[in-house]
């Protein structure tokens, strides 16, 4: 039995259906991960998930061998992802992982006994920053950025997944660091 995942579009497409949960389990850390890092919320991160399969299933059909089948479901996450930020309510009013519904704060850290309180508040402000410059990024340069440096894809990949040219796809991996540099760059004289 072949295992590819083309093999396995092509199951799907004589019908088995057992063929889209194999799929499913192969991709679904790597769509998550990717829609996690372009919401920065874990619930609207499993939504797009969820929705993400929900339209490959759908769209199965579509899917054309140019590019990896792992490309074109990047693809359906960007969409859904962007769907979903385009719906979400505006600035606080929306929980993060860091509330606790009930306004107050929840320490997500658990500092090991043996911590250095100092090392801990230092990666904590640099986490704070680092989300503060991923939330000024556009959708298409979180997505670019997300892709190349947390993915490792390539410029190519990252075109094919985002419909855009090699240099369109550069150019906005560009522009993410360069507005993430300035976004860190306060934080670069506290380290010593």
């Amino acid at each position: 039995m072949d295992g590819t995942d083309l093999a396995l579009v092509t199951r799907i497409r004589a019908g088995d259906q057992d063929a889209f949960g194999v799929l499913v389990e192969r991709h679904s850390r790597a769509v998550f991960r990717v829609a996690y890092r372009l919401t920065g919320h874990e619930q609207d991160a499993e939504d797009v998930v969820q929705e993400t399969f929900l339209r490959a299933y759908r769209q199965i059909g579509r899917f054309e061998s140019r590019s990896s089948f792992a490309t074109w479901l990047y693809r359906i996450t960007f969409n859904c992802a962007h769907d979903a930020l385009r719906q979400r309510p505006r600035a606080g009013t929306r929980m993060s992982l860091d509330d606790d519904g009930e306004g107050g704060r929840v320490d997500l850290a658990d500092p090991s006994p043996g911590a250095d309180p100092a090392q801990e508040l230092s990666r904590r402000r640099l986490d704070a920053r680092l989300r503060e410059g991923m939330e000024r990024l556009t959708n298409l340069e979180r997505a670019a950025f997300v892709m190349r440096h947390f993915e490792g894809l390539s410029i190519d990949e990252i075109g094919r997944a985002l419909d855009l040219g090699s240099s369109a796809a550069k150019h906005s991996i560009f522009r993410a660091v360069r507005k993430l540099r300035v976004a860190l760059e306060p934080m670069a004289g506290q380290r010593a």
